[in-house]
């Protein structure tokens, strides 16, 4: 039994299902739009994270196929399923079919447009698996592409449209995060002279920390300027959503340390369920908002 038990294991890690915590950005215009408690609505929005997620597992395999080489010369990703030959090609290449046919059954019960997203999200992450990767700039600006095209599934999936103001924040967000994550690429390859990906090439400590700083400032004063917007006011009936710009502050603050001064910033989803800084902080940033905005009077 213990072989089948391992090979189930295994598979399961190929899929990466921690990763689906991204794909929460799904739910964000439920919960913007003030629609979180419709259960319709988000049994829509459900069906598209998990047509979602099957296909982001589908794409991540697939980066797998294509980063063997350079996955079994590093000291963690070497341990990968696909890297360490715990999980055959053929296996791997016959699940993503699987997972790819699996992504069609939610769509069935939602906008048909979604499937038009998603398929984009696929040409998208194609291209990056392929080539854009290994484009400095343009390999973080395609992951911070690949959350707003999860905002966009959850507002097409449910019927409620967003404002421009999340959009803008998510990218802006995202953008930070990818460059934290290229940043611990080029720690790495100080440390030990292997070069994961080309795109290395076009970065340095230097201009990273830079662009990381600015990307903090601007994400921060853009998420200011959200809260205290006349329209956002407006639409959530209080002037109290400024409230929750310390929690982000102190959020992105605390991903600056862990980046900068720890040099561990290779997994945003792994730092969000080990950190409990930032999970302090994600915690009280929804309850904040969860207060002033669901618990509001005025609705």
């Amino acid at each position: 039994m213990q072989p089948i038990y391992m090979s189930i294991k295994d598979l399961i890690k190929m899929l990466r299902p921690h990763q689906y915590l991204k794909n929460l950005f799904i739910f964000l215009p439920l919960f913007f739009g003030l629609k979180i408690t419709d259960t319709t609505l988000l049994l829509k929005a459900f069906l598209a994270f998990i047509s979602f997620s099957l296909i982001a597992s589908a794409v991540y395999i697939f980066n797998d196929l294509n980063d063997i080489k350079e996955d079994r010369a590093h000291p963690k990703k070497k341990d990968r399923p696909i890297a360490s030959g715990k999980i055959s090609k053929l296996t791997a290449s016959v699940t993503i079919l699987a997972l790819l046919c699996a992504s069609i059954l939610p769509l069935l019960y939602i906008d048909h447009n979604v499937a038009s997203l998603l398929l984009l999200y696929v040409i998208l992450n194609v291209s990056y698996t392929i080539k854009l990767r290994h484009v400095a700039i343009m390999d973080v600006s395609i992951i911070a592409i690949g959350f707003v095209i999860r905002i966009f599934v959850g507002s097409v999936s449910t019927g409620i449209p967003i404002s421009m103001w999340i959009v803008l924040v998510t990218f802006l967000l995202a953008l930070f995060l990818a460059l934290a994550k290229r940043r611990d690429d080029v720690v790495y390859y100080l440390a030990t002279g292997n070069k994961i990906r080309k795109s290395i090439d076009g970065y340095n400590l230097e201009i990273l920390n830079s662009l990381m700083v600015m990307m903090s400032t601007v994400t921060v004063v853009s998420y200011i300027m959200y809260t205290i917007s006349p329209e956002v006011i407006s639409y959530f009936h209080t002037n109290k959503i400024y409230f929750t710009v310390f929690f982000v502050i102190l959020g992105i603050m605390r991903y600056m340390q862990i980046s900068l001064l720890e040099n561990k910033s290779g997994s945003p989803t792994e730092m969000l369920m080990k950190d409990s800084f930032i999970q302090f902080c994600l915690a009280g940033w929804m309850l904040t908002f969860v207060v002033l905005i669901y618990f509001n009077p005025h609705f």
